[in-house]
């Protein structure tokens, strides 16, 4: 599991929640002016995940205003860019003369080199948080800059992929070791760079890891999206991200993985996930393999089987009797 702190208001006396935020998150990102309708008794939750010198933070709060002013400034810069992807809410921001606003799926941008000044809508607000040195951005910084400000989807292209990858690592660190922590924060640096190339039109500026490590999550993502088509091959894959088989096979055996064996790993463990889920116990077993992209139920079971030592039915079934008797660690369905 990676290490992570978690912050709660409510676990404070009413009288010291808002300036405990203040404090909190002037932590997180740089310090800051916090305002709100809601200060006499402030509801907001944090959670704050390192990923070496990138931290990620979800995030859920009351009606707030940031205010980074030029004071602030001068006074303390932990040189960082700044991005939040908005979950629950509504949000604007202002540069001066320049204004955005934001809306659930899209992902903010600031610095804290730049004054500016952040209003969340009346309603609380659920965001995910990243904090990116600015030196790991490998793009001219005066390029980079450009970006502050940007109105940038999270449901399409590279914002969709960044914004999937919060979203996963957000719902659930335990997959993770301690010492992934720092592979993990050059992801998402990573992408954030990929991110604002794209917003500039300036991929070609890509370093030539960067851009190696992008395409890689881009092929993952799309194997996740296509799991359930029974012809998913290699050929395919290669063919949709216009690259030869023999490259592709070169992106995952730099991760130490084969392309078929991800896809059937990838397809076991959707299929051990749905088995294992109460609600879908009705589902009969051939149906979830078809659901998986395992045509042929004996395909299926044979690979199930040599990966968890069960069949798919003898699992759902043990799966069932752990969850009635309250066995421990969430049943074999735990990821």
């Amino acid at each position: 599991m990676l290490q992570e702190s978690v912050f709660r208001t409510e676990e404070l006396p009413v009288g010291d929640r808002f300036e405990a935020w203040t404090e909190r998150l002037g932590r997180t990102h740089a310090p800051m002016e916090l305002d709100s309708d809601r200060a006499a008794d402030y509801r907001g939750h944090q959670r704050v995940i390192g990923l070496g010198d990138v931290t990620i933070w979800p995030a859920s709060f009351d009606q707030l205003v940031f205010r980074r002013t030029p004071k602030l400034v001068r006074r303390s810069d932990p040189e960082v860019y700044h991005l939040s992807l908005l979950r629950r809410g509504t949000g604007a921001a202002s540069w001066g003369r320049e204004h955005t606003a934001y809306e659930v799926g899209d992902i903010h941008t600031n610095c804290s080199s730049r004054a500016y000044e952040i209003a969340t809508g009346s309603e609380p607000v659920s965001i995910v948080g990243i904090e990116v040195p600015r030196t790991l951005v490998a793009l001219p910084a005066r390029n980079a800059d450009r970006v502050i400000g940007s109105r940038i989807s999270g449901r399409e292209g590279l914002g969709a992929l960044l914004a999937q990858f919060l979203g996963q690592l957000a719902a659930d660190t335990n997959p993770y070791r301690p010492s992934d922590a720092p592979r993990l924060g050059n992801v998402v640096a990573d992408l954030v760079t990929a991110l604002f190339a794209h917003a500039l039109d300036a991929e070609g500026q890509l370093a030539p890891e960067t851009h190696t490590r992008t395409l890689t999550l881009r092929i993952k993502d799309f194997i996740r999206r296509h799991l359930d088509d029974p012809d998913l091959t290699p050929a395919r894959v290669a063919a949709a991200h216009h690259i030869s088989r023999s490259y592709l096979y070169r992106l995952f055996q730099a991760e130490g993985l084969a392309v078929s064996s991800y896809i059937r790993d990838r397809r076991l463990a959707g299929a051990r996930r749905d088995l294992a889920d109460p609600a879908l116990s009705a589902l009969p077993v051939h149906a979830v393999a078809v659901r998986w992209g395992f045509p042929r139920a004996a395909e299926f079971s044979r690979a199930f089987r040599t990966a968890h030592g069960l069949t798919p039915g003898a699992f759902r079934e043990q799966a069932r009797c752990e969850a009635e008797f309250g066995g421990e660690g969430g049943g074999p369905g735990a990821n």
